[in-house]
């Protein structure tokens, strides 16, 4: 990578530098190959290293690099596609839906997810942990919140904890009767169990995909899905689905 002058650039350095940076991994560097450290890199082109650090935040968030523990700032691999959340009309656990149940806890909810459910905020609900794995890698992990008057049929019988709990929370829940669902996608960023379960950073961006599932004219389940920013690309379609697409793209739509 060579030096620039950035002293006579009018936009902001780190920007400018981003896009010096981008080209410089477009021609000199390969998939995941470790950048040089913070303080080689702003001497090589003469700015503070927090001004580096803000260029490689941005260009984190585009998908471009990727910061690994134990490892350092890596050159990411393109985003890879992968089909996100299930058909219109369809509970979580329905044929054809590709996250694997990790857990199952009954517990009281955050304050704000009880607000959605309408439930009292001391009243334990059924917590399912899944998560989404695409070509061996980690690309979001997701918390199911159901409360009991969704799965009246579940017994401590049928599976006393684990993912066997889990798979018969999902079970009990289509029974009910989907009327519809209801998402939005913001952008955030990693929460320490979030991080570790996605290979990331705390505090790395994420984009946090928020599903209602309606049911008898009320909010039934609630789905927070954490995704690495670095690896999806959200598009929505006619029929409601999420895809994330391959592509030289690199925004959240």
């Amino acid at each position: 990578m060579g030096s620039t002058q950035l002293e006579t650039v009018p936009e902001p350095k780190y920007w400018h530098l981003k896009t010096v940076l981008s080209e410089a991994l477009d021609s000199e560097f390969a998939v995941g190959e470790i950048l040089p450290n913070e303080r080689d890199l702003a001497a090589r082109f003469g700015v503070a290293r927090a001004t580096l650090r803000q260029a490689l935040e941005q260009l984190e968030l585009e998908g471009r690099l990727q910061r690994r523990r134990g490892v350092g700032t890596t050159v990411a691999p393109p985003r890879m596609g992968v089909a996100v959340g299930t058909e219109q009309h369809a509970w979580p656990g329905a044929a054809g839906d590709a996250w694997q149940s990790a857990d199952c806890a009954q517990a009281a909810p955050p304050a704000a997810v009880a607000a959605i459910l309408e439930t009292d905020r001391s009243e334990a609900v059924h917590t399912v942990r899944r998560s989404r794995m695409s070509h061996g890698q980690p690309v979001a992990a997701e918390l199911l919140y159901i409360p009991a008057s969704s799965v009246p049929g579940l017994t401590a019988i049928d599976a006393p904890s684990g993912p066997a709990r889990a798979r018969a929370v999902l079970r009990e829940l289509q029974h009910l009767e989907l009327e519809g669902q209801e998402r939005a996608v913001e952008l955030g960023s990693a929460r320490a169990g979030d991080a570790k379960e996605l290979d990331r950073l705390p505090g790395a961006p994420v984009l946090v995909v928020t599903t209602r599932f309606v049911a008898a004219g009320r909010v039934a389940a609630l789905s927070v899905a954490t995704y690495r920013a670095d690896t999806c690309r959200l598009t929505f379609g006619d029929s409601g689905s999420v895809e994330i697409h391959h592509g030289p793209e690199r925004r959240a739509s």
